[in-house]
């Protein structure tokens, strides 16, 4: 098949031969049909993802490439950021994220077990799980509504003397208010991560500047599991202005070894075998020398393929969200006496993940949720709801409580009992988001 042609030759061959597969197997053709099923979120690729997988697999590295650093160099880029690690999902970005603080490289600034962080309770798991596995404690607050984001007015109820601290996200790509939260941070000393992971393309203005959301604080972090705003299949990215972060970010996720070197790459300081490090011999071999107590976080370079095809797509998601959720919104004016409908924090820009909605007294969330799922609308709630009332807390309660919490958080418990999301996501037409609000408003007696 591939006599007498070069190795490029060959591999244009089969990469035209992928673009005509998709064109034939995977391009939906027609439109939305009344009745048809609407997920909350799907994957939105054409034939260039396909290609740069299969030109990825066809070099056959598999494991960090050149697909890698292209990727994060395009994602610091869009974010505003110098520095960008791919990882292998959302939730490793956020380990990574907070296990950076506890870095001994950072000092007395570093966060120490029995250390606090402040954040909430009404989201997803795993915006805390690292700091409750670490042994620090986080400290949660209520959210407001309807932005459902932190609610910035507790935050001086949660300062003690031990915290370090505030991780918090971005709820369904709605910011929270970054201006408030980063000069409370700045004021006390503390250390902001954005949870970035259902905002990315979200913007919000910080004196007179736009900015990216994951932009504002000293750490980012993104996921790219299929529902999100772009897909890799399975991956997340970690990114930060700090060059101190992102080395000791890159040591963590690269078994926690002390030589910033890249697969397959050799001696780039110059001093391989020319340092002292702790207790080894001198001259020890600088790519076996580990500053911490690491993991292998790394993503391949087949989904950094897909990630940078998905990249050149991504400004045109983020404005087709935005389009869904303004006519969702629009198509259910007048539902205000039975539905609390989301609003965008004031100079933000959401890049929208979902459309949340809260049910007033009087409207059944399980009866609308139930009508829409029997309709082929598929719904999700506000993730843990309630993350301390989840199984996994169960150890976790009684006098020795390994969290503190800032008044009843009522807000959260509202969520939890009343609130659910429909999606936005880029791939849904008109007629989608008409149906939907057409279900919505059956359901409620309308």
């Amino acid at each position: 098949m591939f006599e007498n042609k070069t190795e490029a030759e060959a591999r244009e061959e089969i990469l035209g031969m992928v673009e005509a597969y998709y064109g034939k197997y995977h391009r939906k053709e027609g439109g939305y049909q009344e009745g048809q099923k609407i997920p909350y979120a799907s994957r939105v690729y054409d034939q260039q993802e396909m290609k740069n997988l299969v030109d990825s697999a066809l070099e056959f590295w598999l494991t960090s490439g050149r697909y890698t650093g292209q990727f994060e160099a395009g994602l610091a880029e869009y974010i505003g950021v110098r520095h960008c690690s791919l990882v292998n999902s959302g939730s490793s970005a956020n380990l990574l994220a907070f296990m950076a603080l506890t870095s001994p490289l950072l000092g007395e600034r570093r966060v120490r077990p029995g250390d606090e962080v402040i954040t909430v309770a009404a989201g997803f798991p795993t915006t805390v799980t690292p700091c409750i596995q670490f042994g620090a404690v986080p400290v949660f607050v209520d959210v407001s509504i309807p932005q459902y984001n932190i609610d910035v007015s507790q935050l001086g109820q949660a300062l003690s003397d031990k915290t370090k601290a505030v991780m918090a996200a971005h709820t369904l790509g709605n910011p929270f208010d970054l201006k408030a939260v980063r000069e409370f941070c700045d004021k006390h000393g503390l250390w902001l991560i954005e949870d970035n992971c259902d905002a990315l393309g979200s913007e919000y203005c910080m004196d007179g500047e736009w900015k990216k959301t994951g932009a504002v604080g000293d750490i980012g972090t993104s996921s790219f599991y299929p529902p999100h705003h772009m897909t890799m299949g399975e991956g997340g990215a970690v990114y930060t202005d700090n060059a101190l972060l992102h080395k000791i970010i890159r040591s963590l996720r690269d078994w926690g070894r002390d030589c910033m070197c890249n697969s397959g790459q050799d001696n780039l300081c110059g001093r391989r075998f020319a340092g002292q490090y702790g207790e080894l011999p001198a001259g020890y071999d600088h790519k076996y020398v580990y500053s911490h107590f690491g993991y292998n976080l790394k993503a391949t370079d087949m989904q950094a393929a897909i990630g940078c095809a998905q990249l050149k797509k991504l400004p045109g998601f983020v404005e087709k969200r935005k389009e869904n959720f303004a006519l969702l919104r629009e198509l259910l004016a007048g539902t205000e006496d039975k539905l609390i409908l989301p609003e965008a924090c004031p100079g933000s820009k959401p890049s929208w993940f979902g459309f949340l909605i809260t049910c007033r007294e009087g409207a059944d969330k399980n009866k609308i949720v139930r009508h829409l799922e029997g309709h082929g609308i598929q719904t999700r709630m506000l993730f843990s709801g309630n993350l301390i009332k989840q199984p996994c807390f169960d150890g976790m309660r009684g006098s020795q409580k390994g969290y503190r919490m800032v008044g009843s958080l009522e807000h959260t418990d509202q969520i939890m009992e009343h609130s659910f999301w429909v999606g936005v996501y880029p791939g849904m037409e008109p007629g989608m988001v008409q149906y939907m609000a057409k279900m919505i408003r059956e359901a409620i007696g309308e």
